[in-house]
């Protein structure tokens, strides 16, 4: 679907544009959604039904009657006035209606236009054809019965013209009969609303992933392994010359990865700065951009689509009362609980349990991996404790190390930024603190 869309860029902006012409609110969505599944006030009772037909029925019989001479016109008067004082006991309830969804429903003339758009607009793709046949495919029910509701709600509006509404009251009870005419409506076609809404949501998000592969020419679409495709084992995630996507594309550095069976961990070691956390980003950000259908900044990758979950940016808080050491454990142990309930999970984790002291974690690290490999799992860790590398010996099939390096010569540091085999063997901290005037002890 994002491939076909990406080139129908006249398409895209159409959308977009047309989308814009409404400022929306979140909870737009959730209130309309609201109104279609609350009940009929009027259409429920059979004697308000009838009465705008009574109304409009004793009108043409009085003016008739007047024309002919029959029926002085000052009695037709005091009948007309008569329908008017009757026409205000339903005002209140109406304006109440009217002011709680008049203009929520507004925007539906908008989203009449974007149904009208996507159902002329062709396609091939098979969630595509999907979404188009969930507003009503070539019959266009969609978009005709969102505008019939959005022309309602506009002539419910006339009431506020006081000469207007007091001339159609009075010979057609026309505020009772209108509100009564969006409750039918909302009978036909309220279980259909949500549908279309969640429908319009669908292709709006999706344009706007076609908008990113039409920005990225240079960017490749993964190969997507089907999960009832074993062939391959049950996990995969290969890539090389892997960026990220927001770094500038002169300077961004690229590195590879390659998993491609399960339980496996990637244990990453390095310096400060050295690019440990910035390879997650990356990782974590393609592998995302693969699973939902976008091309990646890869020169190739391939993927068997898992939930991806994180621990990168915990942290404390006060409202709640919450350490940032027992955040980071109700992080690990959603993780855990997932994986017991038999999810199938790629962990990126960077520096776990770095809000303890290091004897504790440390210990409580080689615990946790221990636990992720006898629960099947895959991911990448980053740390700065040289001594989780040490675990490849009792896992060799199923984890690597690999590290970050910062290389210090001529009394200065650089980094490469590229991704190696093996354990770090280079610290900068002590290095940076005396290049900045703070005492070291040798």
């Amino acid at each position: 679907a994002v491939k076909e869309l990406a080139p129908e860029l006249k398409f895209r902006q159409r959308f977009r544009i047309l989308g814009l012409l409404h400022k929306g609110k979140s909870a737009d969505e959730t209130e309309l959604k609201a109104w279609a599944e609350s009940p009929a006030v009027f259409r429920t009772k059979k004697l308000l039904r009838a009465l705008p037909i009574a109304v409009t029925g004793i009108n043409v019989l009085c003016i008739g009657l007047v024309v002919a001479g029959i029926l002085p016109a000052t009695f037709y008067g005091i009948v007309w006035i008569g329908f008017v004082a009757a026409g205000f006991s339903f005002t209140g309830r109406i304006t109440k209606i009217q002011a709680i969804y008049g203009k929520k429903l507004q925007i539906l003339s908008t989203y009449a236009g974007l149904l009208r758009l996507m159902e002329k607009h062709p396609v091939q793709s098979a969630l595509l054809k999907e979404i188009k046949e969930e507003i009503g495919g070539e019959k266009r029910k969609a978009s005709h019965a969102i505008h019939r509701l959005s022309k309602l709600m506009d002539e419910l509006d006339q009431r506020n013209n006081v000469f207007m509404y007091i001339i159609l009251n009075g010979l057609f009870f026309w505020e009772l009969r209108q509100i009564m005419r969006i409750e039918a409506w909302k009978e036909q076609h309220a279980s259909d609303l949500p549908r279309w809404l969640t429908a319009l949501g669908h292709m709006d998000a999706l344009n706007s992933l076609a908008t990113f592969a039409y920005n990225h020419p240079d960017y490749t679409y993964p190969a997507i392994i089907e999960r009832t495709d074993t062939s391959t084992g049950s996990f995969c995630f290969r890539a090389t010359s892997m960026g990220h996507p927001l770094m500038n594309r002169n300077t961004c550095v690229h590195n590879d990865i390659d998993m491609e069976k399960r339980p496996f961990f990637i244990i990453i070691t390095g310096a400060n700065m050295a690019g440990k956390s910035t390879y997650l980003r990356t990782v974590g950000v393609n592998y995302l951009l693969a699973c939902i259908g976008t091309p990646v900044c890869a020169r190739q990758m391939e993927v068997r689509p898992a939930r991806l979950i994180t621990s990168l940016r915990t942290s404390d808080s006060l409202n709640n009362n919450e350490s940032y050491f027992f955040a980071e454990l109700k992080r690990l142990k959603l993780i855990i609980d997932k994986l017991h309930a038999g999810e199938e999970l790629f962990i990126i984790l960077d520096e776990i349990l770095k809000g303890t002291n290091s004897m504790d974690k440390q210990k409580g690290s080689f615990a946790l991996i221990k636990q992720f490999m006898s629960l099947q799992a895959n991911g990448i860790i980053a740390t700065h404790d040289l001594l989780l590398g040490t675990l490849i010996e009792l896992f060799p099939d199923n984890i690597r190390n690999c590290c970050f390096e910062a290389d210090i010569t001529d009394d200065g540091l650089t980094f490469s930024y590229r991704m190696r085999p093996g354990i770090a063997q280079n610290m900068n901290a002590c290095f940076l603190m005396k290049k900045m005037g703070i005492a070291v002890a040798d």
